[in-house]
């Protein structure tokens, strides 16, 4: 390992999700860098929805929590060390994290798909750790340099804009396309702000609650709807991106999609749900899901960059690793929309 000019300490301090609901700040050793890996110091991590799922309900379908693990996944920070393989300029520069490590040999890392690779190890899904800690280790390939006109806040969040850049990906969006949003919550307002960037003309987002409603049109909604009271339904668009997880939304939503139109499934919901099937098969409608991202970084940054995302405005909440509860609960207040914690304040 080669270090900088910084004294890397032997000990760090990071947040354990030790039980369901239950969190402890430990002292654990800080990760020695594997030979093609960079080791970061930690600025920022923002809390994204599976770190709630997995702090209150101790798993995520299959992914179940069974030792005590460190959460957080969303993360940028500053490179303190290097590998032995990795070139020691990289010490010093800021970079945000592409939080997994493919194996790189099997059939569908070959194909260029390596967000479905079978042997992934992705931080904070067990029983990989996470970044509420001091200090990660990652592979140097997937560490990204940040600009300087990028914030430590918005190249953590590159990760969420990630999966909003994976998602408009699958729904073939172009300039004047339009595009129904079924949630405003995080990675709503995020894929709203995508699909302007990607050049949709239309871009309806749809939740019950008054407040994320307002704040979608803020952040790119042409128009917002109140699934309550108007039945997305009966619109008709290119594409519908589904980002609550509800399957009343996600079956309202399909059939809003009209000819040889695309369905993405985002949310995190029922594991099953009836779909309508007779709309998809006579349209031909094209409904697909995505699973994290492949290569999504770079244009993720250019978009940040050029301006065309704003990712510090969703920023509502900062929090140090001894309020990392408050952090994760933040979610409940309906004006919260991410929330970032510092490991290192």
């Amino acid at each position: 390992m080669t270090a900088g000019l910084t004294v890397i300490p032997s000990i760090m301090r990071a947040s354990v999700l030790t039980a369901a609901g239950s969190l402890e700040v430990q002292e654990r050793p800080v990760p020695l860098p594997d030979p093609d890996q960079i080791l970061v110091q930690v600025s920022a991590v923002g809390v994204c929805g599976s770190d709630v799922h997995y702090y209150r309900e101790g798993r995520i379908g299959d992914f179940v929590v069974e030792s005590p693990m460190i959460l957080g996944h969303e993360l940028a920070g500053r490179v303190v060390a290097v590998g032995v393989n990795v070139d020691d300029s990289r010490i010093g520069r800021r970079v945000a994290i592409e939080p997994q490590r493919p194996c790189g040999r099997c059939k569908q890392c070959r194909a260029g798909r390596y967000n479905l690779c079978p042997y992934m190890e992705f931080y904070a899904t067990p029983p990989i750790d996470g970044a509420f800690a001091g200090y990660v280790a990652i592979q140097s390939d997937f560490a990204h340099d940040l600009p300087d006109n990028v914030s430590d806040s918005a190249g953590a969040l590159l990760e969420p804009l990630s999966v909003g850049i994976a998602a408009i990906r699958k729904t073939h969006i172009r300039p004047g396309s339009s595009i129904l949003i079924a949630g405003a919550g995080p990675i709503g307002i995020i894929v709203a702000q995508t699909a302007k960037a990607f050049g949709a003309s239309e871009i309806i987002v749809s939740d019950p609650i008054p407040e994320r409603r307002a704040r979608a049109l803020l952040f790119g909604a042409t128009r917002v709807i109140d699934p309550m009271e108007d039945d997305p339904s009966q619109l008709e668009v290119d594409a519908f991106v589904d980002a609550s997880g509800s399957p009343r939304a996600v079956d309202s939503g399909i059939r809003a999609v009209g000819p040889a139109g695309y369905a993405v499934l985002v949310g995190l919901g029922s594991p099953t749900m009836p779909l309508p099937v007779a709309h998809i098969q006579n349209l031909e409608v094209i409904v697909t899901g995505i699973f994290r991202y492949t290569d999504t970084w770079p244009t993720a940054i250019h978009l940040v960059s050029s301006g065309q995302v704003d990712l510090d405005s969703l920023v509502t909440g900062n929090f140090d690793l001894d309020h990392v509860r408050e952090a994760l609960e933040s979610d409940r207040n309906p004006e919260s929309l991410k929330s970032i914690v510092h490991p290192n304040l």
